[in-house]
């Protein structure tokens, strides 16, 4: 055999076995970080289930799909209503099964809605945060209660209110209640975050910036802001004591004040109407990220999406995702707006971001249907690479080990294998071609195999832990 022939034979058989990456010195940028989420609610079947009465399968069919979207998007968080209005969406013994399940409130669907969403949701690397009404008890006085719902146990602390039945934040049973119900979900359920809405107090009908038909409980608007902040902040607090690495997020209306940045209009005050402090909220971190609801479009400046989200993010130290009104899109109503507006807003709130920057879609309905051609234009422009949720470092800034790595080439792709690292939830990985680094994936703890396309030269992988907190890379070379 001529030394020539030996060494095509070589080869060949090189690379017919693959090539093996060498552990490297070299370190890979930061993964991309942006909180990428859709609201899924569940109250009158807006986006999950399509409707009261489906069977278990038919419901957990739905969730799929959903979830199977915000994967192919690139999306790593669902904001999923589970308590819509003194029911839930879970097993409990505190509340009822929710109406919006199965059409009868108290009626056992089956199965767990939530622990199935989560256990789906974090098979696709994507976070769940747990979305609750807090005093809201019934949307509408013709639906019927069960005989457990608070309505029929505890009358004395409700009130009706035009076509609402209201917990009235003022009763200490009332907060304690919406504390305990939270409480409850956050130490049974591997939930990523804890997120309320502006529903603290029902919107009232205003004419000429006066409240026509006042809540009945003859309280100053100062009274139950007052009410309303100590609820804020001791449910901050509870979260914390329990798992504290759980996410607090709430959704105010998107105004502080009428006139606040100046030129703002607003028919609701919110901080006198709904008793609303959110500024204040934000101001004193009682929450990790606060999502007002920026439901207006850049212009006119009367109540422009970009006018308020500057000044939002000026009010506190922690981040500030703001809610777009992707719903919206094409609607006859308030008004609509095409695809475009709804790009521009996630660029805008990339531009500007104080801390880490991120967004929630209303709602994820509008995804779903691509309603005028969304979703296309995000994958296709903004989410062209994977994310990991920001960290949040007044929490934690502990790192977890790299891990053991293992890469090798072979038909045109690379099997890359990690053996798992204490404390990681996620692993993020990346890889270089021809010098520019790219974020690859984000894969949830317990998978530790992934194919990468092409002939990278350098491959780097980290876990990150329940606070989003990246450890210390592991990057091998070809």
């Amino acid at each position: 055999m001529t030394p020539r022939i030996f060494i095509l034979i070589l080869a060949l058989m090189t690379s017919a076995i693959g090539q093996t990456y060498k552990p490297s010195r070299e370190k890979a940028p930061l993964m991309p970080k942006e909180f990428r989420a859709a609201w899924v609610a569940t109250v009158h079947n807006i986006d999950w289930p399509s409707k009261a009465g489906l069977s278990a399968s038919a419901q957990q069919a739905e969730m799929r799909r959903i979830l199977d979207k915000m994967a192919a998007m690139k999306m790593n968080a669902i904001i999923l209503q589970v308590r819509p209005n003194a029911d839930a969406l879970y097993r409990s013994r505190l509340e009822p099964w929710s109406q919006w399940l199965t059409g009868t409130m108290g009626k056992d669907p089956g199965y767990d809605p939530l622990a199935y969403a989560i256990q789906q949701a974090h098979a696709r690397g994507i976070e769940v945060h747990a979305w609750f009404n807090p005093f809201r008890a019934l949307c509408n006085v013709s639906h019927r209660a069960s005989s457990n719902h608070i309505t029929k146990t505890s009358p004395s602390l409700t009130k009706r209110y035009k076509q609402y039945v209201w917990l009235d934040p003022s009763k200490s049973a009332v907060r304690k209640r919406a504390l305990d119900v939270i409480a409850d979900v956050v130490r049974r359920y591997d939930i990523d975050g804890v997120h309320i809405d502006d529903y603290f107090y029902p919107y009232p009908d205003v004419k000429n910036g006066q409240v026509t038909r006042p809540f009945p409980d003859g309280l100053s608007p100062a009274k139950r802001r007052g009410y309303v902040d100590n609820y804020v902040k001791d449910m901050y607090r509870t979260v914390k004591g329990i798992k504290p690495w759980v996410r607090v997020g709430i959704s105010p209306f998107g105004i502080w004040k009428p006139g606040v940045p100046a030129g703002i209009e607003a028919g609701i005050d919110a901080h006198e109407h709904l008793s609303a402090d959110s500024r204040k909220w934000l101001a004193s971190s009682w929450c990790d990220y606060l999502a007002p609801q920026l439901y207006w479009r850049i212009q006119p400046k009367k109540q422009s999406y970009t006018l308020l989200l500057d000044w939002w993010r000026k009010q506190g130290k922690r981040p500030v995702w703001p809610g777009i009104a992707t719903s919206r899109i094409n609607s006859t109503a308030d008004p609509g707006r095409p695809a475009s507006e709804i790009v521009n807003q996630v660029s805008y709130s990339r531009s500007i971001g104080r801390n880490y920057v991120g967004h929630i879609h209303w709602s994820v309905k509008a995804l779903m249907e691509n309603r005028g051609g969304i979703s296309s234009q995000l994958s296709k422009n903004m989410y062209t690479t994977p994310a990991l949720v920001p960290p949040m470092p007044w929490l934690s800034k502990k790192k977890v080990d790299a891990p053991s790595i293992s890469a090798k080439g072979s038909g045109g792709n690379v099997s890359l294998s990690w053996r798992s690292v204490k404390g990681a939830a996620k692993y993020g990985v990346q890889a270089r071609y021809n010098g520019k680094w790219v974020a690859i994936k984000v894969v949830p703890a317990g998978t530790n195999k992934l194919t990468i396309k092409g002939s990278p030269e350098l491959i780097a992988i980290v876990g990150v832990d329940r606070y989003g907190t990246e450890g210390d890379q592991a990057v091998v070379q070809r």
